[in-house]
């Protein structure tokens, strides 16, 4: 079983910062930090280390060759990745004190998708393979569609949430991963216990994985629900977290632990990463995660 995470790669500018910036409000940086990022990224990064055979698909342009280089070294196969002669995506991330944070997304390369590279790469992936979306891309519609004609599996991470979503037929996702703002903004729901009830409502036979951050993540599907409680730790910075705990989630499945288990190892992961600096680089190797869950270490 192969998995296709078809996403967006970003060169994350990270600003240290007292507290996020309110409106109208101009505020000094205590120090800028370059990283390699984008949700596609991280979450083949994540995938990875956690011990997934995962390929990566998407669009660079030349000042992004070292994301694809971050991409190839944690073990994906990036044969997938294009260069276009336009400026790499990039992210404005604002880092808080207390490790929140607040990020502003320019597409760049990442909109530069075709349906011609989307069906050449899809030739390459079988029936029940994997495919992995989030929305810092465009063409996540015909991604859909295509991946669901081939018969594989589809998981989106519907972040950002925005219109080009709402023109996408979401009944053919298999697997939805959402936290609770997204959960919020495709359900129109606040309270989790409503957003997992709407999601089921209009999402009949797709699975859900909810995370909720400090109080943990939810898992349900037609037949089961499983809960997970958050570990604790010291937050250095969450940029990466929802990456995390999706790549190592997704592994577990593929390697065919139970849903408890998968909610698990992504919960650890995940809270190592918080306690990082960085986005793709604060991702752990499967080992220490496997480690600190035995050993029952603290984060």
């Amino acid at each position: 079983m192969k998995i296709l995470n078809y996403g967006s790669l970003n060169i994350d500018y990270t600003y240290r910062i007292p507290h996020i910036v309110a409106p109208g409000e101009t505020i000094t940086s205590q120090y800028l930090s370059v990283f390699p990022g984008g949700k596609g990224l991280n979450q083949s990064v994540a995938l990875a280390k956690a011990g997934a055979q995962v390929w990566h698909a998407g669009m660079i342009g030349e000042d992004g060759e070292f994301l694809k280089q971050i991409c190839k070294k944690s073990g994906a196969d990036t044969r997938f990745i294009s260069q276009v002669e336009t400026r790499t995506g990039n992210a404005v991330i604002q880092v808080s004190d207390e490790g929140q944070n607040s990020i502003i997304l320019f597409p760049g390369a990442n909109r530069m998708n075709t349906k011609e590279k989307v069906d050449s790469v899809l030739d390459f992936f079988e029936p029940g393979d994997f495919l992995l979306l989030q929305n810092e891309i465009n063409l996540i519609g015909y991604l859909i569609d295509k991946g669901k004609e081939k018969g594989m599996t589809v998981i989106l991470n519907p972040s950002p949430f925005d219109e080009n979503l709402k023109e996408a037929d979401l009944k053919k996702v298999d697997l939805f991963l959402i936290n609770e703002i997204e959960g919020r903004q495709i359900t129109g729901k606040n309270e989790t216990e409503q957003i997992l009830a709407e999601m089921k409502k209009c999402y009949p036979r797709a699975g859900v994985v909810l995370t909720l951050g400090s109080e943990g993540a939810i898992y349900q599907d037609t037949q089961e629900i499983w809960r997970q409680k958050a570990y604790e730790t010291k937050a250095i910075d969450t940029t990466a977290a929802g990456d995390t705990f999706t790549g190592y989630f997704l592994a577990a499945m593929m390697e065919g632990k139970n849903k408890a288990q998968a909610l698990t190892e992504a919960s650890y992961a995940a809270a190592i990463a918080v306690s990082r600096k960085g986005a793709a680089v604060s991702i752990p190797e499967k080992q220490e995660v496997i480690y600190g869950i035995a050993n029952q270490k603290i984060v």
